[in-house]
């Protein structure tokens, strides 16, 4: 019986022994590299470039969020400095960013976070990340969709006049909120990406073609009204800071969430001809991009509508509702 109960307890300590290795383990680059060659797998095909690159950015970092954000954090954090809340998010992000661009170029792998970290430090902080990626994506497209509601109600004449099967619903008794039209779009975009690459693709450069198009139909037509009306919106008597640098750093805390995306331009350092030159690059100019559209929509939008009197749930359409442009709205 002692020399079983000794066996058990060898072998527990060597299950322990072998299960921390297990988390610290690390992946060698090279030696990864040459069995994949030796097993006749050449990996993905190099085919990207530098606008490639661009596009894939600038079309997974622009959403929805921007929408929703400039309404709440305007009115919450930042004030008139909303700006300025964008522009230090975009400094954060970018700081970011050029960790991603030198992982990357260092090690070129379909793997992005995850990957570097089972480099780098060990297969356990690599499965931490891995988790907190699907985590952060997840809890983004749930955001993104959520706000899609109160802006689709606009085109049917204003927040209540949704049918009654896309309207928000409160449960009775635990006063949670069921958003129909959030779910259905999930389940679409779910669908589509079930489909096939290519269709998935196509229908992403449509909506990112269409929306940038609407930001810059927002920079040019807020301000060309903000000019004819002397931007109201900086006007005040509280001033550019009204909840102080305190407010504008808890501001672009929040609007850092519009950033979320550029990391997938990193996902794709297999297939890029040259990820040395054109990854650094190419997450540089989407980054570039995105934080000036970002920019000069949340300049436009804190100029035409005091920042008290914003609805939080359609900042943008109802600033130019607010004006007479209800065709815009």
């Amino acid at each position: 019986m002692g020399v079983v109960g000794d066996a058990e307890n060898n072998n527990g300590g060597k299950c322990g022994v072998g299960g921390l290795k297990t988390l610290v383990r690390r992946k060698q680059v090279d030696s990864a590299h040459t069995n994949s060659t030796e097993g006749g797998h050449h990996g993905l095909a190099r085919a990207l470039t530098i606008p490639h690159l661009i596009a894939i950015g600038v079309g997974s970092t622009i959403g929805a969020g921007v929408y929703i954000l400039v309404g709440t954090v305007a009115r919450e954090h930042s004030g008139p400095a909303l700006t300025f809340s964008f522009l230090i998010a975009g400094i954060a992000a970018a700081l970011s960013a050029f960790c991603y661009a030198e992982l990357a170029s260092r090690c070129p792998s379909a793997g992005s976070a995850y990957h570097y970290s089972y480099i780098c430090v060990g297969e356990g902080v690599a499965w931490l990340i891995g988790w907190a990626l699907i985590l952060e994506y997840t809890i983004g497209g749930s955001a993104v969709a959520r706000g899609i509601s109160p802006n689709l109600a606009m085109l049917f004449g204003g927040p209540n006049s949704l049918p009654w099967f896309l309207a928000r619903q409160t449960i009775p008794g635990l006063g949670c909120v069921v958003d129909p039209c959030a779910a259905i779009l999930v389940f679409l975009v779910t669908a589509l990406l079930c489909v096939g690459i290519k269709e998935s693709t196509f229908v992403q450069g449509v909506v990112t073609v269409a929306n940038i198009c609407a930001m810059v139909f927002v920079i040019v037509a807020g301000g060309y009204l903000g000019f004819k009306t002397g931007w109201p919106g900086y006007k005040l008597s509280s001033g550019y800071l009204p909840f102080g640098a305190d407010g504008m750093l808890a501001g672009a805390s929040t609007v850092f969430f519009a950033f979320i995306g550029f990391d997938s331009v990193a996902s794709t350092a297999e297939e890029v001809k040259n990820p040395q030159r054109d990854l650094p690059m190419g997450i540089g100019f989407a980054l570039s991009i995105c934080c000036t559209l970002y920019m000069l929509v949340s300049a436009v939008i804190v100029g035409l509508v005091p920042y008290y009197a914003m609805d939080p749930d359609t900042p943008i359409s109802s600033a130019f509702a607010s004006h007479g442009i209800h065709w815009a709205a």
